[in-house]
């Protein structure tokens, strides 16, 4: 029964795509079932005509007919096929993006979390390495509805078979005995059902050949493609010889033996259908020849029973093969069905916010990531009011970041509230709450897409905007040097053409990028860390013309740059231990802000 709900389930998940795939393949796989009969029951038709009377009318009829109904059949089938395969070429992205829209759209604390990240990078392997999943549920639908449709169709036209009698006169009289028949039948069963379960026991290899193929693929695909084509591995890889150690390692990683093991095992499961149906076939064959020796139906008739027991074989050999497939299957689609049903836990309001007026607070917030007893944050208390400059400083792992990362609520407190205008912000519309942030984290990333696009974050962009941000961001003197302006690709994963752009240059474009949004609050973590000094200058000296009117919230490791900042706070351990301006601060002989200030001006001093 949990099968069944799971395949069901996949199925459902299949019947909500954008084009109708599961109606495509079932009258794509009920015509072409259709055809080989077509053929079986005209010959046979043909034949009996032949051997008996030869009215000439008649078979010019029969022969006209044949060949008129398989000229339409062909032509409505690969009708069919090719709507199929445009229904499964226009879907196969809309599959693809299940998971990975999934993980867009989860609570940010589960798209960090170690043991989910885990089960997505297993439902991407199971799906590159064997097809599991999804991609083996949808392709073995196919097989499952045409197995089904011949097997029906072969049950109607042999039916017959056991019901003309041999005439009693016949020394093959016996035929019609219910022992044989019994016999028959056993034997018809044997082939159909014997052959295709060893089959699938022997297809199980395949499966349990996952983690081996997922090893042999995660080491190939470092090698050939993080490895060979990565420049950032590049100059070690010639500095220190990597290389040879390289090669070794990758050759451990492809288990030769038990790939020839696995072969083997398939392959003697193989043989012993094959021999199998070999054996069942001859017997089958035999009843119906001496049946029609002893008069029991017409010559012609052993076309038509020979070729619907064919078809019964093949048809209910697919049918068990689909549904042992579907079994196998079964494990990684619960995956990742599971993985889809990851439900969200952040509470999302529906409160608009307020356009007017944005005071945030934190109210004695404390908070552990998921999974530790350590608190990240404890018992912070401060407010941001609009059009300050906040400077948050601290050492690494003091609670910066954690800081910025509850007031965009990509988490929620563990004690204590954040509140937006005197409310808690888990009362508004999460959409709404975080447009009001422009952010350029420590960890930003651009896109192989156009700079335009880049800095709009979007297919379509206001130009005016984008130049404004770059030249306020001193991205000018690269902009005038790219062969296509706004619309050069960055990056050369899409374009030949596309320009590779240093890291202080991607920070530039991340701050163009924050300011495009014009967003009444304004983030910067670190948005200086791989500039030189000058840049890093010119970014201070115009700080106020690129914030505007904007609450601006910046994050440093480098206190000289948070002279400008109308106010400073100070993270230690989790805490927030000061606050103040700059020369306040530096006056506290015993402070944090002092100590790490003295602690980077001995670099100066002399």
């Amino acid at each position: 029964m949990k099968n069944i709900k799971l395949i069901l389930r996949g199925l459902r998940i299949y019947s909500k795509f954008p084009k109708p795939l599961l109606l495509s393949i079932t009258l794509s796989s009920l015509t072409q079932a259709v055809i080989p009969f077509i053929n079986i029951w005209f010959a046979a038709q043909i034949l009996n005509e032949l051997v008996g009377a030869r009215d000439q009318n008649r078979l010019i009829f029969l022969v006209a007919l044949t060949i008129g109904l398989n000229l339409a059949a062909n032509l409505i089938a690969s009708a069919l096929n090719r709507w199929r395969a445009v229904c499964a070429s226009q879907n196969w992205y809309v599959e693809r993006n299940l998971t990975s829209n999934k993980m867009l759209t989860m609570d940010y604390a589960d798209v960090e979390d170690p043991q989910l990240q885990q089960a997505y990078s297993l439902i991407n392997q199971h799906h590159n390495g064997m097809g599991f999943g999804l991609a083996t549920l949808i392709r073995t639908y196919e097989s499952l509805i045409g197995g089904i449709i011949r097997v029906g169709l072969s049950v109607a036209f042999a039916f017959t078979l056991f019901i003309y009698p041999v005439p009693e006169s016949s020394p093959l009289a016996f035929l019609d005995s219910p022992l044989i028949i019994v016999a028959v039948l056993l034997v018809i069963v044997c082939n159909v059902l014997l052959g295709p379960l060893i089959s699938v026991k022997g297809g199980m290899a395949w499966v349990k050949a996952t983690d081996i193929n997922n090893r042999s693929n995660r080491f190939f695909g470092f090698y050939c493609f993080n490895m060979i084509t990565g420049t950032d591995r590049a100059k070690d890889m010639r500095i220190y010889d990597q290389q040879t150690m390289i090669d070794k390692t990758v050759q451990q990683g492809f288990d030769v033996p038990a790939w020839m093991n696995i072969a083997r095992h398939v392959d003697n499961h193989d043989t012993v259908n094959a021999i199998i149906t070999q054996f069942t076939s001859g017997i089958i064959y035999l009843f119906v020849a001496l049946k029609a020796f002893a008069g029991a139906f017409p010559v012609g008739n052993i076309v038509q029973y020979a070729g619907a027991i064919l078809q019964f074989g093949e048809g209910f050999g697919s049918l068990i093969m689909a549904v042992g497939q579907l079994v196998n299957n079964n494990p990684y689609l619960e995956k990742v069905l599971d993985f889809l049903d990851t439900p969200s836990k952040m509470h999302k309001g529906t409160r608009p916010v307020d356009a007017n007026n944005y005071e945030i607070e934190f109210k004695n917030v404390s908070f552990k990531y998921p999974g530790s007893e350590k608190y990240a944050l404890k018992n912070l208390s401060m407010k941001l009011n609009i059009g300050q400059r906040l400077a948050v400083v601290g050492m690494n792992g003091s609670g910066k970041t954690t800081m910025i990362k509850l007031l965009c609520r990509l988490y929620d407190p563990t004690e204590g509230e954040i509140t937006l205008n005197g409310i808690n912000i888990m009362e508004y519309d999460y959409d709404q709450y975080l447009a009001i942030f422009g952010v350029v984290f420590q960890d930003f990333e651009l896109l192989p897409f156009t700079l335009g696009q880049n800095v709009a974050a979007s297919v379509e962009f206001d130009e005016t905007s984008v130049l404004k941000n770059l030249e306020l961001a001193g991205f000018n003197n690269k902009l005038e040097k790219m062969p296509n302006g706004l619309n050069t690709y960055l990056y050369k994963n899409f374009e030949e053409e596309g320009i590779e752009v240093s890291g202080g240059e991607a920070q530039k474009i991340a701050l163009a990028r924050a300011m495009y949004k014009n967003a009444p609050f304004i983030i910067l973590d670190e948005p200086t860390a791989a500039l030189d000094p000058i840049a890093e200058y010119e970014i201070y000296s115009t700080f106020n013309e690129i914030v505007g009117d904007k609450t601006a919230v910046y994050i440093s490791h480098r206190l000289s740059s948070c002279k400008f900042c109308d106010d400073i706070v100070v993270f230690h351990e989790g805490e927030l231990v000061q606050r103040g301006n700059h020369d306040t601060l530096v006056e506290s002989q015993k402070g944090k802000y002092r100590e790490l200030w003295d602690a980077q001006a001995q670099y100066y001093s002399n």
